[in-house]
């Protein structure tokens, strides 16, 4: 399955040119800073909002308060599209493990909390703000890596399995959300080697590296022709879908 094959319903984003907001979490990284751009760039909705650690209100994905208090400062706007740009894969205090033997409890906790908890956290308080009668999407940016269907190298423990994680909540909110917001897309994407901080240290000859602004545009142009068919799934940056 595709999402670049021709749907049988409008695009998600022909439905809501000019309408409601748009807004992008974790905007301060490499392809959130992109995201943000493109979307103010592009003029396709009547305002885009910027949440990241230097935004105000503050935004703390480990702090469901902050989270909260994000979701509520959009007063009356409706969020058309809500887009989760935040992830976690390695800092100076920890890397992805090559072996079993690498494993940390505490390192496990905190890759969870950064890549399964907050993103789920996140949908708790802003998939009840999108519109209930309209076409609407909440996209968070999950890995291959976490598809356990396409591990054929191992290691990464604990990134692949918070990524999982990551999946399973989205295509379980997906669920829940399809219930009283028919119209509302809730997936997961796969961004591809991007040209970041993040990806840097692990970027080999022959993967294909796209820098952030590229990566942005094939993002959106995926959400561009989801429909809610196709809500629930997991799709790589050139809306192929991925194996869970």
């Amino acid at each position: 399955m595709s999402v670049s094959q021709a749907p049988s319903r409008p695009a998600a984003s022909a439905a809501m040119i000019g309408e409601g907001v748009a807004v992008v979490i974790g905007a301060s990284g490499g392809i959130g800073a992109a995201l943000f751009g493109a979307l103010r760039a592009g003029g396709g909705y009547r305002d885009v909002v910027a949440f990241s650690r230097v935004s105000t209100p503050g935004f703390d994905i480990t702090d469901e308060a902050s989270l909260r208090d994000a979701a509520a400062s959009l007063g009356p706007a409706v969020p058309r599209l809500v887009v989760d740009a935040t992830g976690f894969l390695h800092d100076g205090k920890q890397r992805p493990e090559k072996s079993w033997r690498e494993l940390d409890p505490a390192q496990m906790a905190r890759a969870f909390a950064l890549n399964a908890i907050g993103p789920a956290l996140i949908m708790k308080h802003f998939l009840p703000l999108l519109p209930v009668e309209r076409v609407s999407i909440f996209a968070t940016l999950s890995a291959k890596v976490g598809s356990i269907g396409d591990n054929r190298l191992g290691g990464w423990y604990s990134y692949r399995a918070s990524k999982a994680a990551l999946n399973q909540l989205v295509h379980t909110a997906a669920i829940e959300l399809a219930r009283s917001r028919p119209e509302a897309i809730c997936v997961a994407l796969h961004p591809g080697t991007v040209a970041t901080p993040l990806s840097a240290p692990f970027a080999k000859a022959g993967l294909e590296v796209r820098d952030a602004d590229t990566a942005a545009l094939e993002l959106l142009a995926v959400l561009a022709r989801l429909t809610p068919a196709d809500s629930g799934g997991f799709f790589d940056h050139k809306g192929h879908a991925l194996p869970w």
